[in-house]
């Protein structure tokens, strides 16, 4: 008997979880949570790109301050010290380089998070999570901004390393036709490099 009343007690209680549980609230849900996921994705990439191209420019920034330094003790050094300015030169330019292809690498990824964000964005609009959709769209232009605004710094870097490698160039040139174009005058690492 006790069974009984606790059962139709139940069935006068209307369920609304059962609405909330239809194909169309399931899928809107689906959709925010691939929103949020992309996201996440997104965000990461974004901070590891940002990251990259700050320690991409720091390298350069470092190879730019040994490259003035090796121009400004032109024919103050004698073949040891050369040597070993550019050793340290060499090996600055192979850490630049590595940071270089980790910036793409990072690029690479951060790409894909953006046309997954873009597809999410569309999924969870047509699925009717316009929140969600409106939310991820949101986050990937703030995103390209962010990035946008750190490769500029690196353009502006790259134009600067560019700039003194011209003034390296001009002042060994100058170095050697002041030593009356004796070849042998010629730093042998330079020539090496270059």
């Amino acid at each position: 008997m006790a069974s009984v009343a606790v059962g139709g007690g139940l069935c006068a209680v209307p369920f609304k979880q059962v609405e909330s549980l239809s194909h169309d609230s399931m899928i809107r849900r689906a959709a925010s949570l691939v929103t949020d996921s992309s996201s996440t994705f997104l965000s990461q990439t974004t901070l590891a790109l940002i990251d990259a191209i700050t320690e991409y420019s720091k390298a350069v920034h470092t190879l730019i301050a040994l490259q003035k330094r090796y121009v400004q003790s032109l024919g103050n050094l004698t073949p040891a010290e050369e040597d070993t300015i550019w050793q340290v030169i060499i090996r600055q330019r192979s850490e630049v380089s590595d940071r270089q292809d980790e910036c793409k690498r990072f690029e690479s990824a951060w790409l894909s998070a953006v046309k997954l964000c873009e597809t999410a964005a569309l999924a969870a609009y047509t699925s009717g999570a316009e929140h969600a959709s409106v939310t991820v769209s949101t986050n990937v232009q703030v995103a390209q901004s962010q990035v946008e605004e750190a490769q500029k710094l690196s353009v502006d870097t790259d134009k600067k390393l560019a700039e003194t490698k011209v003034m390296e160039v001009e002042r060994v040139m100058e170095y050697v036709s002041s030593s009356h174009n004796d070849e042998e005058e010629m730093p042998e690492a330079y020539l090496r490099e270059d």
